[in-house]
């Protein structure tokens, strides 16, 4: 009955509207706002009458009772139900909440912007998937959702416009055990005038910090400062991937014919390796100053570093936020949750001192342009609740267990793992996060052949320009597939 009653008040609308132009020859014309227009003329009981039937179609036909959000996740599809359970019992909006199969997210949303009731949330894959999407996503540079963010170069952008926002994020940089360094700092005799992590915010006072750690590696009862750099076979990713993201960040961000790093890189067919001595620095201090010896690196995992983290043999070690656990279960970790803190990966490159962690996240909230404005309105707002209102928060923190981007989060609505918490303190400091340009890369095979020559290097079968022509030419020849 309810579609029959809206259906004869769009059709009443019509014919008056009609009766209007005629009446009126064509005078007064309007927007395409949904809306029926006013006549211009002096009102008549009449007329009174039919605008009274028009606004009434008016408000029907922006009325909101459903918007539509395809989830990405199938592993949190029923926390979305209930969520969209929550969320209609108090404002009266049902969220459809529709879960594309693993690894058919793509294909279900080429499927469903088709039809009559198409999503009105989606998600996207960074700025790949904004490419892709880009004549589906609404700009959401005005709404407060995007006001919460608490790092806006996360956001996917194009021109002035923003499309894209991240809701679940992950870092990475430099683990490191702050009981170890404030025994450092109370050393008599260090050689540095370093006397706190807030000093270290670049390479070269990081360097200098390291290399007088390992002369005093005794007195702070360590065999290394750093954890072993794995570089075994299948051991390699956080040299081949999470480091060599850093000097490829930089190229790439160099090239403003793009917005973003990520963009630069998927158009550059070949790479200049221009930091390629910056990637060299921080290499090098990890493996002269490690916990192994240079010729042993090759039969270590990465679970062996951790250990080595966990049991207070090293005081640094390089790895993500999703290493806590790896942390917290090794037998014998001697390392307090409020000790273990975050560094970002120093490099040497100018101005660094304003660099962040290296965030990233593959999971972006866009909203269909092709919807009318009021879904439009709607969808932005559920997000906006889900959010930053208490009950939203709850179920973000502790049911999709979300490290949340957003300013609106207090310290009690937070993760409690220490290194998710510095990750999102990091993102709230003035420092600008390092963009997981990784997703560029050509091929595993192209890691395959960084991975493997960093070894070689550590061997001293090969030389360090050695290394610089392999990275070079297995991008172009990857590339070229």
């Amino acid at each position: 009955m309810k579609k029959t009653s809206k259906l004869l008040a769009i059709l009443c609308a019509l014919m008056l509207m009609a009766a209007s132009l005629t009446a009126c020859s064509g005078e007064g014309k309007t927007k395409d706002t949904g809306s029926t227009p006013e006549k211009k003329t002096e009102e008549t009981n009449t007329d009174k009458k039919k605008e009274d039937t028009s606004d009434s179609a008016s408000e029907d036909v922006d009325e909101v009772d459903e918007i539509y959000f395809l989830n990405f996740k199938p592993e949190i599809a029923e926390v979305y139900n209930q969520i969209s359970a929550d969320y209609e019992a108090e404002t009266g909006i049902k969220v459809k909440v529709v879960t594309a199969a693993s690894g058919t997210y793509e294909q279900t949303l080429k499927s469903e912007v088709a039809k009559s009731d198409p999503p009105t949330i989606f998600q996207i894959n960074g700025p790949v998937g904004y490419e892709a999407w880009k004549d589906y996503c609404l700009d959401l540079k005005d709404t407060d959702f995007y006001s919460y963010l608490s790092d806006k170069s996360l956001a996917v952008t194009s021109g002035d416009g923003v499309y894209g926002i991240p809701y679940v994020v992950e870092g990475y940089g430099i683990i490191y055990n702050n009981a170890i360094m404030e025994k450092y700092f109370a050393l008599e005799d260090k050689a540095t005038d370093v006397t706190s992590m807030d000093q270290v915010n670049n390479f070269a006072t990081l360097k200098s910090v390291v290399e007088d750690m390992t002369a005093h590696a005794d007195d702070l009862g360590i065999k290394g400062v750093f954890a072993s750099t794995s570089l075994g076979a299948g051991e390699q990713w956080r040299w081949q991937t999470h480091l060599a993201n850093m000097p490829l960040f930089y190229e790439f961000k160099d090239n403003t014919a793009y917005d973003n790093s990520v963009l630069a890189g998927l158009a550059a067919d070949e790479i200049q390796f221009t930091y390629a001595d910056n990637f060299r620095n921080i290499f090098d201090l990890y493996t002269n100053n490690s916990s192994t010896q240079k010729g042993l690196l090759g039969s270590k995992s990465v679970n062996d570093s951790m250990a080595e983290f966990a049991l207070g043999q090293a005081a640094m070690v390089q790895n993500g936020n999703w290493a806590w656990s790896q942390i917290n279960d090794v037998a014998g970790n001697v390392v307090a949750a409020e000790d273990i803190k975050f560094l970002p990966i120093y490099t040497g490159v100018s101005g660094e001192e304003k660099q962040g962690l290296c965030v990233g996240t593959e999971n972006y909230f866009a909203i269909n342009s092709k919807v009318s404005p009021a879904k439009q309105q709607a969808s932005i707002e559920f997000l906006e609740w889900l959010f930053s209102s208490e009950k939203g928060k709850d179920y973000v923190t502790n049911q999709l267990g979300f490290i949340a981007p957003f300013t609106t989060f207090n310290d009690d609505e937070k993760p409690t793992d220490p290194l998710a918490r510095e990750v999102l303190t990091w993102m709230e400091k003035d420092v600008e996060s390092v963009a997981w340009t990784f997703a560029a890369f050509p091929s595993e095979e192209f890691k395959n052949y960084f991975g493997d020559a960093l070894l070689e290097y550590v061997q001293d079968s090969k030389t360090w320009d050695d290394v610089v022509t392999i990275v070079k030419d297995s991008w172009k020849s990857e590339r070229a597939k």
